[in-house]
């Protein structure tokens, strides 16, 4: 089956420009949708996916509709792929059918996971220097007022870690965190 995704950023935008370039592949089943890429929970896309069979085609416009990142184009090509299904991008002319439609998201991912790892490791070296020069202060430490009261609340089981995390408005690691550090401030008087 040839299905089609089209999508549009916002309510004002028109996306009838992606259908008319659509029209010449005989589209059977449109999923169309006025929302934003950040990420891929979205209703039409979701749909889509789980739609769309062994065997069948996908048309996009470009893969800027389909994802913003690198990252999640290459999650739904994974996904696409381990089902059977075929992606064809229309500005991009590329048609994951093709040994070279292949080649190119392999050589997209490639250049994906590099850019990652010389991401992470500007950062790392960026970090040492801040500490050499003594510059690097961290994460912002949490400090909770009168945190020994909640902290006893909790040991007199009056309220569960979540909760806890919860009314304070922190996450369960960190308040792990927090705990272990006061114990270790209280051993030590």
């Amino acid at each position: 089956m040839r299905l089609a995704y089209i999508r549009v950023s916002t309510i004002e935008q028109n996306e009838q420009r992606q259908i008319e370039a659509m029209n010449k592949y005989n589209i059977e089943k449109w999923f169309i949708e006025k929302i934003s890429a950040k990420d891929i929970n979205r209703p039409k896309l979701q749909e889509l996916l789980d739609f769309a069979r062994e065997g069948d085609t996908i048309h996009i416009h470009d893969f800027s509709r389909l994802a913003r990142s690198t990252k999640d184009l290459l999650d739904i090509v994974e996904h696409l792929n381990s089902k059977g299904i075929i992606l064809v991008s229309n500005k991009e002319n590329i048609d994951t059918s093709t040994p070279t439609g292949k080649l190119m998201l392999t050589m997209i991912g490639a250049i994906n996971e590099f850019e990652r790892t010389n991401l992470l490791e500007r950062q790392k070296e960026g970090i040492a220097i801040a500490k050499r020069e003594k510059k690097y202060k961290g994460r912002k430490p949490i400090a909770i007022p009168h945190f020994e009261e909640h902290y006893h609340r909790y040991l007199r089981r009056e309220i569960s870690k979540s909760e806890l995390a919860k009314e304070l408005k922190i996450s369960r690691p960190t308040l792990n965190k927090l705990i272990s550090e006061y114990k270790t401030t209280a051993d030590s008087n």
